[in-house]
């Protein structure tokens, strides 16, 4: 199976944050939409920008120059302080998002990550980059790019493409078409010093450089030439340097585009979480032992309903019938504006308290089998290969 890597970066990260804060506390001006820098100490014109709207960036005001120079540019710059403890509160908020798809989560910088999302994206790993994306856009309030490749060098290039709020793959089969063609300046590694050097050597794109003889370049520039072939060629690092820690507890949530009203679009929504979790925890190969459901109102009433299994579980119908349960259970027949389910309790083995030899054991061993053996399909073929029909039962015990 192809691996499939995600980098995602946060657009203008500390402006996009400052203005968001700035409004979640009741301000009505969106600084991004005015002439604005992040910078610091403006006074002693020592301040330098640490971030640019568009509208200060179309008056040539760049990042790294000093707040005095750009307000010389744009004498109607407006200069916010930087805002330590909001950049770390959104920027844990996004890694949260990111924890309901998958564990493997390389955290860059304070505004980039990398995920393996491998085991979930199967074959359509443009629709769950879109689900990310306007996840984060919509719970959070500001934008993110999102490249996708096989490895993390081209998924880190592919997200630096057009901007903002987009997404890109980069493939080693796209190379020769999307990377070889720009500047030698847009490879990543490859800065002002280095770009004049190598364009000395008549290497002007990026494709120059892939073209050319490493033993040449590792001698010019010693084992730098040799990375930078190497990036040019898409080769470099494909796992991911996730921290290894036991996850408690698995989590999905899903902010509805309109109000859920009735018992029919809420099974839906939670027929969609519960594929989702189940693949996860299968690809974890754990199993749970509690399974709760989060309900928020469109009058965002937040409240939740669990319920302890009397064997673990990893079977997507046993998540998804618990959750309708709960929820017919819980609901007030208010509209609901979002639904979560959450898996917790982990454990390695599936112990089960009635014998595996009872109709319901064997019934859960063959369920959780199936799934498995759906996974794999999904994977290789993608989500559409196979639909089961329903997850639940009906009243005579047969599938339907």
């Amino acid at each position: 199976m192809r691996r499939i890597i995600f980098h995602i970066d946060v657009n203008n990260a500390f402006l996009s944050w400052s203005a968001v804060y700035r409004l979640s506390k009741g301000e009505t001006l969106d600084i991004r939409t005015i002439p604005s820098v992040i910078g610091g100490d403006e006074a002693s014109r020592r301040g330098v920008v640490l971030a640019k709207s568009n509208a200060a960036k179309k008056f040539g005001v760049v990042t790294g120059e000093s707040i005095y120079t750009a307000k010389k540019k744009c004498p109607d710059l407006m200069v916010f302080p930087k805002n330590s403890d909001a950049y770390s509160y959104y920027s844990n908020e996004v890694i949260k998002i990111f924890q309901e798809y998958t564990d493997y989560i390389e955290r860059y910088s304070i505004d980039e990550s990398f995920l393996d999302v491998t085991a979930l994206a199967g074959k359509e790993p443009y629709r769950l980059a879109y689900e990310i994306k306007e996840r984060i856009k919509k719970e959070l309030g500001f934008t993110v790019n999102v490249g996708i490749s096989d490895n993390k060098i081209l998924a880190k290039m592919a997200s630096e493409f057009e901007k903002p709020d987009k997404i890109h793959t980069l493939y080693r089969s796209e190379i020769k078409e999307k990377l070889w063609p720009l500047p030698i300046e847009e490879l990543f590694m490859v800065g002002k010093q280095a770009t004049k050097r190598l364009k000395d050597m008549y290497i002007f794109t990026i494709g120059d450089l892939a073209n050319y003889d490493p033993s040449l370049l590792k001698q010019k520039f010693k084992s730098y030439g040799e990375l930078i072939w190497k990036y040019a060629n898409g080769l470099g690092e494909e796992e991911i340097n996730y921290q290894e820690e036991e996850a408690k507890v698995i989590s999905n949530e899903l902010t509805l585009p309109k109000d859920v009203q009735s018992k029919t679009e809420a099974a839906e929504v939670l027929k969609e979480l519960a594929d989702k979790l189940g693949r996860r925890i299968r690809a974890l190969n754990r199993y749970c032992t509690t399974i709760g459901v989060h309900i928020k109102t469109s009058e965002f009433i937040n409240y939740s309903h669990q319920k302890k299994l009397k064997t673990a579980t990893c079977s997507t119908a046993v998540i998804y019938n618990t959750a309708l349960e709960l929820f017919e259970k819980k609901w007030q027949y208010e509209p609901v504006r979002l639904l979560g389910i959450s898996l917790s309790g982990l454990c390695e083995e599936a112990i089960e308290q009635t014998s595996f030899f009872s109709d319901s054991g064997v019934g859960m061993i063959k369920e959780q089998k199936l799934d498995k053996v759906l996974d794999s399909l999904k994977d290789k073929y993608g989500d559409e290969i196979i639909s089961k029909l329903s997850l639940r039962e009906d009243k005579s015990g047969k599938r339907s």
